[in-house]
């Protein structure tokens, strides 16, 4: 059975960029290039909403704990990196607890909190990155979605970040909650598939970052002594 269960996954790993391809030339076909020319606009909303979130957690720094925001940004700068460069908090995981404790100086208890449990649950990014998808493509195809169904694409995408596992791209699969629950076809998250692979690096940053935040105000106003240390 778990051989049966492997080949079907390596199927299915296979089979998608041809999937992805038939829905792309689908798509062309029918409305042409202009859904992929609005992609650009679609990737500049969410990295500036990134950068938003990312302004927030160093002003959250700066006036609910001891560290300054400059010593955060840089002794954080391995941790961001490799985020970037693995699309998985959970691989820049080791790497977040200890330079909150080498560079930035916080207690282990407030690095461990933040750094180990929060890499599970605290994924801000991706909670942006699938509220704004399903805004786009409501757009894209024309569908308004009320008020109401809005406050419910914020409520399935907070849900879904948490539920979404620490590996790259792990946000298209918890998409679909999003997408289901205000009744969006799930077909068009294969055209997000051509920018995830980008998006998906920054979200991942934005999540170690709001890891690292947390830590920041868990470990308090006032630094660890020299005995601490």
């Amino acid at each position: 059975m778990f051989e049966a269960v492997v080949g079907v996954l390596n199927w299915v790993i296979a089979l998608v960029p041809f999937a992805v391809f038939g829905i792309v030339a689908k798509t062309v076909a029918m409305q042409g290039f202009a859904p992929f020319k609005s992609l650009a606009a679609f990737i500049v909303a969410v990295l500036l909403a990134l950068a938003l979130q990312a302004c927030y957690y160093l002003t959250r720094v700066k006036f609910g704990s001891w560290v300054h925001p400059l010593k955060f940004l840089a002794g954080g700068s391995d941790a961001f990196l490799t985020a970037f460069s693995t699309s998985s908090s959970a691989a820049a995981m080791p790497i977040t607890f200890e330079v909150l404790q080498t560079k930035v100086g916080l207690r282990e208890s407030s690095a461990a909190l933040g750094a180990l449990v929060g890499a599970n649950f605290n994924n801000d990014g991706t909670a942006l990155y699938e509220a704004m998808s399903a805004l786009y493509i409501s757009q894209l195809i024309g569908q308004h979605l009320t008020l109401g169904q809005q406050l419910i694409v914020i409520l399935t995408s907070i849900f879904a970040s948490v539920g979404a596992a620490n590996i790259p791209n792990a946000g298209l699969v918890t998409m679909t909650l999003v997408f289901t629950s205000v009744g969006l076809p799930t077909q068009y998250i294969a055209l997000l598939v051509t920018v995830d692979w980008f998006l998906d690096r920054c979200r991942t940053a934005i999540n170690v970052m709001g890891d690292m935040t947390v830590s920041a105000l868990l470990d308090g106003k006032k630094p660890r002594s020299v005995d601490e240390a």
